[in-house]
């Protein structure tokens, strides 16, 4: 018989950092859909062959409705995750010998797609610490010799914000200089959709991949996908053996809790992308009291974002003597109800301020400054 074990989270009522979970904490609705709906394929019984034409619940509202409008889009998919959506307009739009254009700070997930997709991958170079930065005119320099040299480039990608740094690279600067080239572009918005305004009319772009787990309070994997009217064809063909799927997406994507959980905190995750500028606010307060305390917030300073990655001398120097060594820090803040931070980091980590209170804010600087004046 296999050991017992227990599956309660050890980090219960604790203060939160973690920038992959900042924005993907369910609301209280969304609680009761998980309860509701957790059950395998809980929402098939309701399918007359479609996902999204599902009505009771209200699927089909969401999708061809509140997503599209929400993403500034001609039409909206719930997938699996932002890789999902993401692969399927890679695989969508591929050639043979096709190439696909992205950021240096693109996440692993857009590689590897692209990979999967058979198309080969040219990256915009990031410029050196502490900004690593992404400058648009990158994607002009690579398209022009693209171009000149007669390779095929069937999509560039920008991840909006970064998944390590928060950057902001000027997205409608960069869909100005795509499609100049006659190149469509995706959005990677892991981390903005559902945080912070985005329309992908009001920048130019023709795909937004967006992740409801890390993003739009929702549980995971789920993610969303918007398309432009130009490439609705091509992207959501449908199947020649069974007329109501759609190839790329494998016919149906998130058939229980994950979708309910999404539309369940919909209104609160609309309601809250209004009160964005407060989150930036909230994050450059906390990156000036982090250096304050000897710790560098890398990437855009001031900063745009409530994802930031922190290079930590201090806290480095601490660990070469402390008891716990390398993992002192992680144990420390345990001590004081703090997760989100990697046990065994001390030279740099990233956390999110995303959703947090003053308070808690203030809770958790006043922490790193304690630690470091007490730690031996």
């Amino acid at each position: 018989m296999a050991k017992k074990t227990s599956l309660k989270r050890s980090t219960h009522g604790m203060i939160n950092i973690d920038p992959l979970q900042r924005g993907g904490i369910l609301t209280p609705k969304a609680r009761e859909a998980l309860a509701e709906w957790g059950d395998g394929y809980s929402i098939c019984d309701f399918c007359p062959g479609k996902l999204e034409e599902i009505k009771k619940p209200p699927i089909h509202n969401f999708v061809y409705d509140d997503l599209p409008t929400f993403l500034g889009v001609d039409h909206a998919r719930v997938t699996n995750g932002a890789r999902e959506s993401i692969f399927a307009v890679m695989h969508a739009l591929s050639k043979k010998d096709g190439c696909v254009v992205m950021d240096g700070n693109a996440h692993y997930t857009s590689l590897v797609s692209a990979e999967r997709a058979g198309l080969s991958i040219s990256q915009v170079p990031v410029s050196d610490r502490p900004e690593y930065k992404i400058d648009p005119e990158g994607y002009a320099d690579i398209l022009e010799k693209k171009q000149n040299s007669g390779e095929k480039v069937v999509l560039a990608v920008l991840t909006y914000p970064d998944g390590n740094y928060g950057n902001i690279v000027d997205a409608k600067k960069v869909s100005t200089i795509c499609h100049e080239y006659e190149v469509p572009l995706l959005l990677n918005c892991a981390y903005s959709v559902g945080r912070m305004p985005v329309s992908a009319k009001d920048l130019g772009v023709d795909f937004i991949a967006g992740s409801g787990h890390k993003s739009m309070a929702a549980c995971g994997p789920v993610g969303v996908l918007g398309i432009s009217e130009q490439y609705h064809d091509l992207t959501l063909k449908r199947s020649a053996y069974n007329k109501n799927k759609e190839i790329e997406l494998l016919g149906c994507t998130a058939r229980g809790a994950t979708i309910m959980t999404l539309i369940a905190s919909f209104p609160t995750v609309v309601a809250r992308v209004a009160e964005w500028d407060h989150e930036v606010k909230k994050a450059r307060w906390f990156s000036k009291a982090m250096g304050d305390l000897g710790m560098h917030q890398m990437g855009d300073n001031p900063h745009n974002h409530d994802l930031m990655f922190f290079e930590t001398p201090v806290l480095y120097e601490i660990s070469k003597h402390a008891k716990k060594g390398r993992f002192f820090l992680y144990k420390e803040l345990k001590k004081r109800k703090i997760h989100g931070i990697k046990s065994g980091l001390t030279k740099y980590f990233k956390l999110s301020t995303y959703g947090l209170s003053d308070d808690d804010l203030r809770y958790v600087i006043n922490a790193f400054d304690d630690i470091i004046a007490t730690t031996v």
